[in-house]
């Protein structure tokens, strides 16, 4: 019998989510941010299909793109995060606390949502043995620690996963997973206490305009269609994953500056973040947060 991490449920038979205030749909903006090494690519767009790339040598084009991210187009987004006043869910692989700490001290003085995104996306997770992915949960949350940051979210780098991650995740404090791209809703997963919070591939600026060559003004009207139809179902998740080193660059961003400000301004939408819409699901479907008592959980903020 093959090995399951959630069971079956139909939409059609589980009633919208009444967000708050009335509002017909939960937004929020997951901002990737990462760390690549110099000679290990993984999910760059040169090899988005193969998942992982190996090198002896440094990869001055593949590196610099990613790198261009974090020098400059996350600042970009932020002060456009910062005129809108969307806080950001910070999708983050944990080595970004050692190579570039001015992105945490950003996001902590705005106190964003912070979601762990393994070590680095040179390194995926699906090729783990539970004992050494575990020490590396242990080591994701003791470097996050560090900073006062503890992340109750996950999403493994290129959304990867096995069979025992939950299960350690919840061991550690994690209470939900950004891994399952299978619902407009938040749902319960087989491990007690956690949930899977809709991300999406769909409408990701990465496979949007590496894989399907999407221009930045159909991005724009993707993005908006998305939106106009999750609000005439009413009671579902608006993910928007973005990457600094994609919508960050000047052609992308005039876009998506478009886009976030149009959804930010939006009567119907209640901007928020995947902590808030965690919080939420658990307490209009009565689901309870268990966490057990080995959890290792980093003193701080």
């Amino acid at each position: 019998m093959a090995e399951r991490v959630y069971s079956y449920s139909p939409i059609n038979e589980r009633e919208p989510i009444p967000w708050p205030d009335g509002k017909r749909v939960a937004f929020y903006l997951g901002v990737n941010i990462e760390y690549m090494h110099a000679d290990l690519i993984g999910m760059g767009a040169h090899n988005y299909a193969n998942r992982q790339a190996v090198s002896a040598h440094p990869a001055p084009k593949e590196h610099g793109w990613f790198d261009y991210g974090s020098r400059v187009g996350i600042w970009r987004m932020i002060d456009l995060l910062d005129e809108c006043g969307v806080p950001a869910t910070a999708i983050t692989n944990s080595e970004v606390v050692e190579h570039h700490p001015q992105i945490i001290e950003a996001g902590l003085a705005r106190d964003w949502a912070w979601v762990a995104h393994g070590q680095t996306n040179s390194v995926m997770h699906n090729g783990f043995a539970p004992g050494e992915e575990a020490h590396v949960l242990d080591d994701i949350v003791a470097t996050f620690g560090k900073t006062g940051i503890r992340p109750r979210g996950w999403m493994g780098p290129g959304l990867s996963e096995t069979f025992e991650t939950h299960r350690l995740l919840r061991e550690r404090g994690f209470d939900y997973t950004l891994d399952w791209v299978s619902d407009d809703r938040p749902f319960a997963v087989d491990e007690p206490g956690f949930v899977a919070v809709p991300y999406t591939m769909d409408i990701n600026d990465m496979p949007l305009f590496f894989t399907h060559s999407t221009t930045p003004r159909e991005y724009e009207e993707i993005v908006m269609d998305q939106l106009e139809v999750l609000l005439d179902e009413g009671g579902g998740v608006f993910a928007l994953p973005v990457h600094p080193y994609v919508v960050g660059v000047p052609f992308r961003f005039k876009y998506f500056a478009q886009v976030l400000r149009a959804v930010a301004s939006h009567p119907d939408v209640w901007v928020t973040t995947t902590d808030a819409i965690t919080d939420h699901f658990r307490s209009v479907s009565g689901l309870q947060r268990e966490v057990t008592s080995n959890a290792t959980r980093p003193t701080g903020r």
